[in-house]
């Protein structure tokens, strides 16, 4: 079940029960969640609370270049470099309410304030935006999956708030799967869409082809993987996608 969501413990939720029941998190493994890749550039996000949580929350948003401000009377040595350093915005005190959110795309509440979790999402949801109650899956109208980054390449993994735990293993083991050479081969397949969006005619066609390549006979990946000199797998890679290219021009002239 969910941290900070189970029976004999402190309510943390809009329910405000005193003590939790469970009540509020039954059926969430039911939850039908859509599955976005948000993009923050240039756009505000809070994150309130300034531990350790905070900080971790406030690192992911600068990995997506998000516009961050951090609402807390004292934060993380970390969290104080990255205000001085004007990678964030440091609002050193406690949040204020409604007004805090104007103009905000993102809120993440990471206090162990119950009533200022409680706050942060009640005036997110007024106001229809997007809000994150850390731990506490019912005061989210988004989840955080645990995220395999390399390069453009990102696997998301969720358990539904089942099992932080869970996910992280899944992390682990995704990671030692798929790396490296699968984000250069995302690269290098990105380098010809503009060929194949103004070569091939249809969505069929553009489909074929590219699954042509990753799916085909060299493997890409195992030529990148195996290559023993410095972009001798890029190179392989590129001779691979050029035939290809050739063998579908071919076929858009005889049709």
């Amino acid at each position: 079940m969910p941290a900070q969501a189970y029976a004999g413990k402190e309510c943390v939720c809009q329910l405000r029960k005193g003590i939790c029941d469970q009540s509020c998190v039954q059926g969430m493994l039911d939850t039908p969640f859509y599955i976005a890749c948000l993009k923050l550039t240039g756009r505000r996000c809070v994150v309130v609370g300034g531990g350790e949580i905070g900080l971790e929350k406030v690192e992911g948003l600068l990995a997506c270049d998000g516009e961050v401000t951090l609402i807390a009377p004292e934060a993380e040595p970390a969290l104080q470099e990255y205000a001085q350093e004007g990678s964030i915005r440091w609002e050193r005190r406690e949040y204020a309410g409604r007004s805090d959110l104007d103009g905000v795309f993102m809120a993440i509440a990471a206090t162990n304030d119950t009533d200022v979790n409680i706050a942060v999402y009640d005036d997110a949801e007024r106001r229809a935006m997007l809000v994150n109650v850390v731990d506490v899956p019912p005061l989210c109208n988004f989840i955080l999956p645990a995220i395999v980054r390399t390069g453009p390449l990102a696997i998301a993994i969720s358990t539904a708030g089942a099992s932080p735990a869970l996910a992280k293993r899944i992390k682990r083991e995704v990671e030692g799967q798929f790396g490296e050479p699968y984000a250069r081969l995302a690269v290098l397949l990105n380098e010809v869409r503009g060929w194949a969006k103004g070569t091939l005619p249809t969505y069929q066609d553009r489909k074929v082809f590219f699954e042509g390549i990753v799916g085909g006979d060299p493997d890409p990946v195992s030529l990148l993987r195996e290559a023993e000199e410095p972009g001798a797998g890029e190179q392989a890679v590129r001779e691979l996608i050029a035939q290809h290219q050739a063998a579908s021009e071919l076929q858009v002239s005889r049709a």
